[in-house]
């Protein structure tokens, strides 16, 4: 099958390569030349494990194309995926105005049938929305669907081709046939293709990641409480992950969550339900949690060092908001360096992958080490925000001899307490027991 996909960020990156590799004709389209030029040349554009291998090898089998010319995009494409921002407003809901600007193109364009997909996150009524700015240019027949995208940002290739379900929202019989065809070599051990009408496809999403991020917020809650009773948030977390009704995923306490789709997510749908005059109470609750929960650590941080943090040095492992990935969207990392350097303290941070997104953001405000022990060199403390697999079993002995005094702030609880004690370090981490 021919496919096009609109908008070559991580979204449809993955989604592009992934369908490619099930030997579909996939051409993706970019108005950003530099891009274009760089992945035709074979240059990724985003780090995810395994998308390069088999980005690589799609491109060799010209079974993958990069165009920025639209109409040489979707020419001879059955299908259009358009996979394109919808960064949030101000007011928090979330900005269509790349989606029904490519829309509004494609009633210009197009000459016969296509059936174009939503792949992006977007609100209830984008897809009748997306028909109507089609529908202003193009008379003839066309379908939109919607087919919101479930990809965890580490693991997004594995979920792409092993998805747990597929969710289309059609009610076009023809688009649900080619849909079904699409799709089929990605569910043939079982797993759902879920079809439903576009609206409740459309709010599955916001709903899944507002539920995902809700039990996020919950265990910070309750690794809070943890801290004031004495009790340790690993047993508890355990304890009722053992609970098959609540299950073990999203259960790991930490300073908040990140990333390019919870938080935005949360607040769109927030913004959703006040459009038609719902109070979502606990989705307030939820925002309200997660911000504060991005500088749990410096409390502590400050009492350590008396309240004065002003000439400190602070070793900073971990940049992006997750491991396995360089995405820095909602860091907690960066609430943490702004914080310390309004405190006057200074950072010298290393990340596996996000250090030169970090820098195009906030330049030389901190260094960037080339290494984690490199970071520690005359660092007053240590600071962990990402739980990248190794910074897990660090070789304690230089961590030690690189600092000035043995204290480390564990936001992402990596640590086994009675190896913090042995080894005689000031250890804080989340809702568990301070080591002295």
């Amino acid at each position: 099958m021919k496919i096009s996909v609109v908008g070559t960020g991580y979204v449809g990156l993955v989604t592009g390569t992934c369908f490619a590799e099930t030997g579909n004709n996939v051409t993706c389209v970019d108005i950003d030349i530099a891009k274009v030029n760089k992945l035709r040349n074979g240059g990724i554009t985003i780090y995810e494990p395994g998308l390069e291998k088999m980005f690589l090898r799609n491109l060799r089998e010209h079974r993958l194309h990069f165009t920025t010319d639209l109409a040489e995009g979707i020419k001879d494409a059955a299908i259009i995926f358009l996979a394109l921002p919808t960064p949030p407003g101000e007011d928090g809901s979330a900005d269509l105005k790349y989606i029904l600007g490519v829309a509004d193109e494609l009633g210009k364009i197009m000459t016969d049938y296509k059936l174009i997909v939503d792949k992006s996150t977007v609100p209830v009524g984008t897809a009748e929305k997306v028909h109507a700015a089609v529908s202003m240019n193009y008379k003839g027949e066309f379908d939109v669907a919607s087919n919101p995208e479930f990809l965890r940002e580490g693991v997004a290739v594995e979920d792409f081709m092993k998805p747990d379900r597929v969710v289309i929202g059609t009610q076009s019989e023809k688009a649900r046939k080619l849909m079904s065809d699409l799709y089929a070599p990605f569910v043939r051990q079982g797993n759902p293709l879920l079809f439903m009408d576009e609206r409740s496809a459309e709010l599955t999403k916001y709903a899944a990641n507002s539920f995902l991020a809700t039990k996020i917020s919950f265990m910070n809650e309750i690794a809070r409480l943890c801290e004031k009773l004495g009790a340790d948030v690993d047993m508890v977390r355990r304890g009722i992950g053992s609970d098959e009704r609540i299950g073990k995923r999203f259960l790991f306490p930490g300073i908040g969550y990140g990333g390019s789709c919870f938080p935005k997510d949360v607040q769109a749908l927030v913004k959703s339900s006040h459009e038609v005059k719902y109070e979502f109470k606990i989705l307030d609750a939820v925002m309200e949690v997660n911000e504060s929960q991005k500088l749990h650590l410096l409390p502590g941080i400050k009492k350590y060092f008396n309240g004065d943090l002003k000439g400190k040095r602070f070793a900073l492992w971990g940049l992006a908001f997750k491991p396995n990935t360089d995405d820095i969207r909602e860091a907690p990392a960066l609430y943490i360096i702004d914080a310390l350097l309004k405190e006057g303290a200074s950072v010298c941070a290393f990340d596996p992958e996000a250090m030169n997104n970090v820098k195009g953001m906030i330049g030389n405000k901190i260094q960037y080490a080339k290494g984690q022990y490199e970071a520690l060199a005359g660092a007053d403390a240590l600071i962990i925000a990402t739980e990248w697999s190794e910074f897990r079993t660090p070789e304690f002995s230089k961590i030690i001899s690189s600092l000035k005094n043995k204290a480390i702030f564990d936001g992402r609880n990596l640590f086994d307490l009675p190896v913090m004690k042995e080894l005689g370090f000031h250890y804080e981490s989340v809702g568990r027991a301070t080591v002295n």
